[in-house]
């Protein structure tokens, strides 16, 4: 696999972020957490579980406000910003992948390619949507309603959906998690040429080694807290760091 090594403008910027969920027993999800993450770089966050890491990721695209510190995304400053202004940043700047997909049933693939253009109240770009939905291979389908794919089609589809916007950042949560092996790699491959083509960036939540090692690093998180990083890693490296960082949060030493 190819891998991009120039590392250009900082896209995402978290500053001493630190998240806490309030109850009868306060949850500190994040801990004075600083990373950033630039244009043309594919990032993976792993961690244990409970480490923190969908907190960072949901933080970092605006659909959680940090407790404390400041979050840029795209030269805006989202830490405190209003919810409408804010929604207009996210359509703007930022595509999702998900785990489940996240798209309508009721909407054919070309309407759910073009809903957040749609959105934004942008004109969509149909000759980019159609060079997108090329890319992913779903030449063809562009009338089928979701029902009809396969789940390897439907990831395909919600990830035409975000570069159809030409997005600054796509934040990937799990993004092969329900996919086989062999698509999940394709879906991969597609979010590598995102970075290396089309220049976003690529931050994404996983908790497969061979997943990881697509990235250009590997951020990785315990106890809410950065626990160090790894550039250019592999999958041997990758898992010898989780290992590690599982051991020490079960107490093992």
């Amino acid at each position: 696999m190819v891998k991009a090594t120039t590392r250009t403008t900082d896209v995402v910027e978290l500053a001493g972020v630190s998240r806490t969920y309030p109850g009868g027993t306060a949850v500190q999800a994040l801990r004075d957490v600083t990373v950033s993450f630039g244009a043309g770089t594919f990032t993976a966050v792993m961690g244990p579980s409970g480490s923190g890491k969908s907190t960072l990721l949901h933080c970092a695209a605006g659909l959680d406000r940090p407790t404390t510190g400041r979050v840029r995304l795209a030269g805006n400053d989202i830490a405190t910003v209003r919810e409408p202004r804010l929604t207009k940043i996210r359509r703007a700047h930022v595509g999702f992948v998900f785990q489940s997909f996240n798209l309508i049933d009721s909407l054919t693939v070309w309407q759910n390619v073009m809903l957040p253009q749609r959105l934004a109240g942008r004109r969509p770009d149909r000759r980019w949507a159609r060079e997108v939905l090329s890319r992913v291979g779903l030449v063809g389908r562009e009338h089928h309603r979701p029902v009809q794919l396969s789940g390897g089609q439907q990831q395909r589809v919600a990830l035409a959906r975000a570069l159809a916007a030409r997005p600054d950042v796509i934040f990937g949560d799990e993004p092969t998690g329900a996919l086989d092996l062999g698509t999940g790699r394709e879906v991969l491959a597609l979010l590598r040429q995102s970075v290396d083509e089309f220049g976003a960036a690529v931050v994404m939540v996983t908790h497969d080694p061979a997943a990881a090692a697509w990235a250009d690093r590997v951020v990785f998180l315990a106890d809410g807290r950065l626990a160090g990083e790894l550039a250019a890693p592999d999958v041997e490296q990758v898992t010898a760091r989780m290992t590690r960082l599982t051991a020490t949060a079960a107490g093992v030493r």
